[in-house]
């Protein structure tokens, strides 16, 4: 597994022009998802051993524990958005488990999925290990029906994880989802509005904003509603949108044109019932599946930009009269991936992040990210179970007892 980050880490450049290319995303970036790829490898090879040791239990036996032990070869259906770490972060923990790994990807990032497997075996792992299965979504149940799937992870739209949560509860298969998400960022009256809304730019525009845990309703007390708007939109002009092999592109193209037109047109709906466009919202003319920063205000329920996720860099601001009232707008919604609250009284930002706000991850005054050190997964219709950490590594694993009399 060191091989396999020490081998990432000499492909920075190639592996980050194929992302480019393959699915838009701007080379800077990409750049720093192979990176990040590289220091989820080096992470469980430092600590898998240790999530993994046997866990002693106090019984009447003479001696009895908790043992660790794979389970076997585990499915991957894997999504195009980020087509490296969305791989990794399964596969590290699943083969350090001693668990073996089937790909399906995307197919607009096979060549993505093919380069991450030459790179397991070129970092020494068995040559079958972990496999690329070049089919096409149709196939998919057939895969986890057969025998030698012992468990599958799906990270993509809810439809697609709801036909592999069924056809995997057929067989009786364990499943981890992590789906979508319209991620909720409450912005109380206290806020540092400079750094509130850097923070909320920056995470709703990472990668063209094609991200379930991306920020992308904001709901913000009345009392600093206009000043956060209008920094805001102001923020959200500033970005660059261009090549994205281009060093200085903040915003590249979305993955595909049909991508953009659905985006385009969730942007249209919820104009149509009522929503103000305060920025972007028109499809530029030009080759590209490229979509402006887009502001909508005035978003109301019943608007998919309310509703929905809305995966470009559209941004949706939801104005709401205190605290509780921000909480509970933040809660109206079938996700929970992500969340965040910005305020500078740490205690109240702490207590709505940990008791109130309904998601799998909760930041104080940053952005949502994923971490390895900390574990990633979401409630509701944003899925179960959790990757990454101690938690991701068991997720695959059988906790068997052993009792020794």
């Amino acid at each position: 597994m060191r091989a396999a980050a020490s081998t990432l880490r000499g492909r920075v450049t190639p592996l980050a022009e194929l992302m480019v290319r393959e699915m838009g995303k701007p080379i800077g970036q990409a750049r720093a998802e192979v990176e990040k790829c590289a220091w989820v490898c080096d992470y469980y090879a430092d600590n898998a051993e240790r999530f993994l040791a046997p866990e002693p239990a106090d019984t009447d036996a003479s001696k009895s524990y908790v043992a660790y032990r794979p389970i076997g070869v585990v499915l991957a259906v894997m999504p195009w958005n980020f087509p490296l770490w969305q791989v990794i972060r399964f596969a590290a923990p699943t083969l350090m488990a001693g668990n073996g790994g089937v790909l399906k990807h995307a197919f607009n990032v096979t060549g993505c999925a093919f380069a991450i497997e030459a790179m397991f075996r070129e970092a020494g792992f068995p040559e079958d290990l972990f496999r690329v299965l070049p089919v096409g979504s149709a196939r998919v149940g057939e895969v986890i029906r057969d025998r030698r799937i012992r468990a599958v992870t799906l990270t993509g739209s809810g439809p697609a994880g709801s036909a592999v949560a069924s056809t995997a509860g057929e067989v009786l298969k364990k499943t981890v989802l992590e789906l979508g998400g319209s991620d909720p960022y409450v912005v109380l009256e206290d806020a540092d509005l400079a750094h509130t809304v850097e923070a909320c730019v920056t995470s709703r525009l990472i990668n063209a904003g094609q991200s379930c845990v991306a920020a992308k309703r904001f709901i913000v007390v009345n009392a600093v509603l206009a000043e956060f708007e209008q920094r805001f939109v102001e923020r959200m002009q500033a970005a660059q949108v261009g090549n994205p092999m281009d060093e200085s592109t903040d915003v590249g193209p979305l993955a595909r044109v049909d991508l953009r037109n659905e985006l385009h047109e969730q942007v249209q709906a919820s104009v149509a019932k009522g929503a103000t466009v305060a920025l972007g919202g028109t499809v530029p003319d030009g080759p590209g599946a490229f979509y402006p920063p887009t502001v909508l205000t005035g978003v109301q329920p019943g608007m998919p930009a309310y509703d929905d996720e809305l995966f470009g860099p559209v941004a949706a601001i939801i104005g709401a009269r205190d605290e509780s009232d921000a909480v509970r707008i933040a809660n109206d919604t079938e996700f929970g991936l992500g969340a965040a609250v910005f305020t500078r009284d740490i205690a109240r930002g702490e207590r709505i992040a940990r008791d109130e706000l309904e998601a799998g991850a909760c930041f104080v005054n940053a952005f949502v990210k994923s971490d390895p050190r900390l574990p990633f997964g979401g409630v509701k219709a944003s899925g179960y179970g959790r990757e990454l950490a101690g938690h991701g590594i068991r997720e695959f694993v059988n906790a068997k007892t052993v009792y020794v009399q």
